[in-house]
């Protein structure tokens, strides 16, 4: 073969690959967009449960002011927070929303703590529903952060390999890794829960 045919079926193999590539950048970006939506979702879920634990609790723990101020401090500095696309894009606003939620989880554990000194209100079937819900909606946003760390993975991957980098550079230059859930030290210590 000559010379022109080597290059030719070259170009024609190089066009095939980089075509199967060319809609990775948005398809991921997009999946991204998703499970940060499914994020949002549980977070709302949560929200919207606390303000029935917290009226739970206050008929049975009128002695825990401060507790209970600072849940529904946490919930509305989070319900403040307006939460757009751009979160994803900017790394400042996505910390700033990330340190309100974990304000808000470290402020619940304290909640569920307060709870075991009070052995009617752990026995109450509301309060028992609203626990069982608040795990399980934990527990959901344990899932979807999984999930959306997973896609920016998937996605901040696809815009630092090569070639999947080169395509993106040459069709989405304004595509820029997404930030990904991180952990404060303060948050891997283990939670001192004091009865006295």
């Amino acid at each position: 073969m000559s010379k022109i045919t080597n290059v030719v079926l070259l170009a024609i193999v190089g066009i095939f690959f980089s075509g199967c590539m060319v809609n990775n950048v948005p398809t991921y970006d997009e999946e991204v967009k998703a499970a940060w939506a499914q994020v949002q979702n549980q977070y709302k879920r949560r929200a919207d449960l606390i303000p029935n634990l917290i009226a739970t609790v206050k008929g049975y723990a009128k002695h825990e002011k401060d507790v209970l101020e600072a849940v529904t401090k946490a919930r509305s500095s989070v319900a403040k927070l307006t939460v757009t696309k751009d979160v994803l894009d900017n790394p400042e606003l996505f910390m700033k929303f990330q340190k309100a939620q974990n304000r808000l989880s470290s402020a619940l554990s304290r909640l569920l703590a307060v709870s075991e000194r009070y052995p009617n209100l752990k026995a109450d079937k509301n309060f028992l529903a609203l626990q069982a819900q608040l795990e399980g909606t934990e527990n959901r946003i344990a899932i979807a952060r999984r999930d959306y760390i997973e896609a920016v993975k998937k996605y901040n991957l696809e815009l630092r390999t090569i070639p999947n980098k080169w395509i993106a550079h040459l069709l989405y230059p304004d595509a820029k890794p997404k930030p990904v859930f991180s952990i404060t030290k303060e948050e891997v210590k283990v939670p001192k829960v004091d009865f006295n």
